[in-house]
């Protein structure tokens, strides 16, 4: 089954720096207070924001001495929008995020497009089975055994389809290929 993403996650960063570990850590946690509203006023959802990680580690001249420390703030955002991805993202980082990674695409109704996929791999092996029965000149049985692999899941596929709404940064959906793999054991007669 393929299927448009409409859904997109991002982490987004600051780096601040400073004499003190203190010093560097109040600078960045305010900037990042910036990103976090502009977030919100964007539309984002408390929900849908993470923080990632927090990091301060010291700088160091060429002769092994501190000279200061630099901090790291990552969140991850969620954008249930797809359409609105850009938008979002030149709001954080008009507000001063001077990381940004990402995008990972999803589909919000994974779980239900899973399952389509499932009955269709199902109903795809009792057709294939079928064929070799009536090929071997036997009848087919009931089902004595299904084993679902594992490993499938999402496998993107790009598309030159573009975003309805431009932004300056732009985002594109593509498609993305939502696969199933089963392995059917019928009786035969």
């Amino acid at each position: 089954m393929k299927a448009v993403p409409d859904e997109a996650e991002f982490s987004l960063g600051v780096q601040s720096e400073g004499q003190t570990a203190r010093e560097a850590l109040a600078a960045n946690a305010e900037r990042m207070r910036h990103v976090l509203a502009a977030l919100r006023r964007a539309g984002i959802t408390k929900g849908d924001i993470q923080t990632q990680d927090v990091s301060v580690s010291p700088s160091y001249d060429n002769e092994s001495r501190i000279t200061g420390y630099t901090t790291h703030n990552s969140v991850s955002v969620r954008i249930r929008e797809l359409a609105r991805a850009g938008a979002v993202l030149d709001a954080a980082t008009n507000a001063g995020a001077s990381d940004v990674y990402g995008p990972s695409l999803s589909r919000s109704d994974r779980d239900e497009l899973q399952s389509k996929a499932l009955r269709s791999a199902v109903d795809n092996a009792k057709a294939k089975a079928e064929a070799l029965a009536q090929a071997a000149d036997v009848q087919l049985g009931s089902v004595t055994a299904i084993e679902e692999r594992s490993d499938g899941g999402y496998e993107p596929y790009f598309s030159a389809m573009r975003l309805a709404k431009t932004a300056d940064t732009p985002i594109e959906p593509g498609t993305q290929e939502i696969q199933a793999t089963v392995t059917v054991t019928f009786a035969i007669g």
